[in-house]
């Protein structure tokens, strides 16, 4: 089973600059979608081609939405709001049945809105897979002396705060999926490069949102042999990246600069059958479709 997730920085403009040719020549079972960034009567319908898909657009117009495309049908969808779409090829976005079976954590309900988190299971195999994105957050080191900005603070507790009820999601997600018989997989944009192997310029972004050492400590708690492991690092697990993010600007691409900021965990079974992955960076500048790249898992499921 081939499985990817790829941040696609608007949908609209992902369908402009190719998805639709990465979908065919790597025809994946799955495809976790982050920033898909378009209201359900805009939605470009034709690039999720015969896939089924599973959407939360979110109330925030332009902004966020995480949807999940699968070759088969599922057998239930869960959300935090109650904006979750779903439909088949050849049909309309309808409001999907919401069966979830565990609690959101506190912390979480403030995000319920916003479009950062889905998922389903799969009717085909025993697994469930979900679609998350995480906020990009702040810094809160200002240059020099500076007071930080509020609205940079506000960036930044807000992150703290989402991390807080993740940590807690992943728990009560991971769990309820095992007692439904499944395994569970998440996958998307966390916004945090974990190691230094996960980023090119490590020391110079020590202070920045997404090398900061309390996000990276937050990581070493969600990823353990036991609970998530991080499949990616499982396949390589001394390499630098692979890379899934590049800045638009400069010769950051060009230079291979990046960022692997996009995961998929997999409770440990599920992360044992992994045998190859990778990201699909573009041949060149041109060819970008977002400024993330997709990572892909073949699973042996």
């Amino acid at each position: 089973m081939r499985i990817a997730t790829h941040n696609v920085n608007g949908i609209r403009a992902a369908e402009r600059r190719g998805f639709a040719t990465w979908r065919d020549a790597r025809t994946p079972d799955v495809v976790a979608l982050q920033e898909v960034r378009c209201s359900a009567d805009q939605l470009p319908l034709g690039i999720f081609g015969d896939y089924h898909v599973a959407y939360d657009p979110g109330t925030l117009a332009g902004r966020n939405g995480v949807a999940l495309l699968t070759k088969q049908p599922v057998s239930a969808v869960r959300a935090w709001g109650s904006h979750a779409l779903c439909w088949a090829s050849g049909s309309q976005p309808e409001p999907a049945e919401l069966g979830n079976d565990y609690p959101l954590a506190r912390e979480l309900r403030e995000f319920m809105a916003e479009g950062r988190y889905i998922e389903v299971d799969l009717a085909s195999a025993p697994l469930t897979v979900a679609s998350v994105y995480i906020p990009k957050g702040d810094t809160p080191y200002a240059p020099g002396n500076a007071p930080m900005s509020e609205a940079a603070q506000i960036r930044y507790q807000r992150k703290m705060v989402f991390l807080a009820g993740f940590a807690k999601h992943l728990q009560h997600a991971r769990r309820a999926a095992a007692m439904r018989g499944r395994e569970y997989l998440v996958m998307g944009d966390f916004n945090i490069a974990h190691t230094r192997n996960d980023l090119r310029n490590w020391r110079s972004n020590q202070k920045s949102a997404g090398f900061l050492p309390e996000e990276r400590e937050w990581f070493d708690t969600i990823v353990s042999p036991r609970t998530m492991v991080d499949v990616m690092r499982r396949l390589y697990p001394e390499a630098e990246g692979p890379y899934s993010w590049w800045s638009w600007r400069g010769q950051a691409f060009t230079n291979d600069t990046g960022w692997r900021i996009d995961y998929q965990l997999a409770t440990p079974k599920l992360a044992k059958s992994a045998t190859t992955g990778g990201t699909d960076r573009e041949s060149s500048y041109e060819a970008r479709i977002s400024d993330h790249a997709p990572v892909v898992i073949d699973y042996a499921i």
